[in-house]
């Protein structure tokens, strides 16, 4: 039997162009699939992943000891890391895509001309849709689960350093599809830890691929962006700012930035750079900067916050522009709203940005000047998240302004089309 995790060039251009074609003949079958059908196929991928927990986290546990022996950071093996209850959390993730309304043959808008002609804008699957993305074992089953909602076939191609969680994982999706009667071919993932797959990704398959999600740091990103011969939904890095503002509740401003960082700062919903009024910096910046000292976060400062601790070290230019993914943030005192939108506005990647205060006006013009695809009033960002959106689920955050934005969850999954009746109207 081929060894598919050793192809060589031809031989791994044929595999992929076997897999798009694969794709897309199941993509035919799923477009007419009953919400039924599908959710029965969602239901029993839940229930796979359920009784086999065993077997998905001893396929992890080799990933994570081949990360170890690579070297790989922390932040990277913690986004790797599976745990019973993260495979449970995954299985119920699944579930609730499955309750989603099917949007599939909705109706988005309907309208009458004076001509008696009758117009709406139906919901369609976008057909063939390509995930690649890196160490996040979980993506294989939430793309998985929000395409075949969304009636599309998806190819997923997971980074190597999850590539036996991502077979374990996979396996439980294909159980759930050959109990509904559905395709198997409508989830696919990638056998080969080939970047080469990647490239053969990106030229389309052969124009079976319709778009491309893709998920992970910046160099891939920009890869999937520069290469890509169809369309891209792109997901950047999170650069995430939190502006507490001199209306701010001290409390809840310590509350709510401890959270935006710590809770776990391998997501990219986690706060990078906290930014402080500087009109009311004597009661805002110490004990803000304190509480991140105290939990063990290192801080990197402007000049004037360094004066606050010899622990605080000097941020650079390099600072306000990393995800650091890590128990890092970088802070500076700014010139009220105005001057918060400017670092913002400099520095952002459009993500997700947040504002803590309790003075109206500031907290318009910061959501009026800012346009990140998510902002907040008041609450941590690690609520950018597609599941704490009520999506069950995403595929990534879209940052980009065609077609995507935010979480990318079914509805993001689909096109439209237009469906006209009349009784007889022509042109003339």
């Amino acid at each position: 039997m081929l060894d598919k995790t050793q192809l060589d060039g031809a031989e791994i251009t044929q595999l992929m162009l076997d897999m798009g074609r694969r794709a897309r003949a199941a993509s035919k079958q799923l477009a007419i699939a009953s919400t039924d059908r599908k959710h029965a196929a969602l239901i029993g991928a839940a229930e796979a992943m359920r009784g086999s927990v065993s077997d998905i986290l001893d396929a992890n546990a080799l990933d994570m000891a081949n990360g170890e022996e690579a070297g790989l950071p922390a932040p990277m093996l913690d986004r790797l890391n599976l745990t019973r209850g993260r495979v449970l959390d995954i299985a119920a993730a699944i579930q609730a895509i499955a309750a989603l309304p099917d949007p599939v043959g909705a109706e988005i808008a309907r309208w009458q001309r004076p001509n008696g002609l009758d117009i709406a804008r139906i919901r369609t699957p976008l057909g063939v849709i390509g995930v690649i993305y890196e160490s996040r074992p979980n993506v294989t089953a939430d793309a998985g689960a929000l395409c075949l909602h969304a009636g599309n076939a998806v190819i997923l191609r997971g980074g190597s350093d999850s590539f036996n969680s991502s077979r374990a994982i996979h396996a439980c999706m294909v159980k759930g599809l050959i109990s509904a009667g559905l395709p198997e071919d409508a989830i696919e993932l990638v056998p080969t830890t080939d970047r080469a797959a990647v490239g053969e990704m990106l030229k389309g398959l052969d124009g079976t691929v319709d778009v491309i999600v893709p998920r992970g740091g910046r160099g891939l990103v920009e890869r999937v962006q520069n290469d890509a011969r169809v369309p891209v939904f792109a997901h950047l890095e999170g650069l995430v700012h939190v502006y507490v503002d001199a209306s701010a509740d001290l409390d809840m401003a310590i509350d709510v930035m401890l959270d935006a960082k710590l809770r776990r700062v391998s997501i990219c919903g986690a706060a990078e750079t906290l930014l402080i009024d500087e009109n009311d910096a004597d009661r805002l910046a110490k004990p803000l900067i304190d509480a991140f000292m105290k939990r063990g976060c290192e801080v990197r400062g402007d000049e004037a916050l360094q004066k606050l601790s010899p622990q605080i070290t000097a941020a650079t230019d390099e600072d306000w522009s990393t995800e650091y993914l890590d128990t890092i943030i970088s802070a500076r005192l700014v010139d009220g709203v105005g001057g918060a939108i400017d670092h913002i506005n400099t520095w952002s990647s459009n993500h997700t940005d947040a504002i803590i205060a309790e003075d109206g006006a500031a907290v318009a013009r910061f959501f009026n000047e800012i346009d990140s695809a998510i902002l907040l009033h008041n609450a941590s960002t690690q609520f950018a998240d597609g599941g704490e959106f009520g999506m069950g689920a995403e595929i990534g955050i879209a940052t980009g302004k065609m077609h995507a934005r935010g979480p990318v969850g079914v509805e993001q999954l689909t096109s439209f089309k237009y469906v006209v009746r009349g009784n007889g109207q022509v042109r003339g």
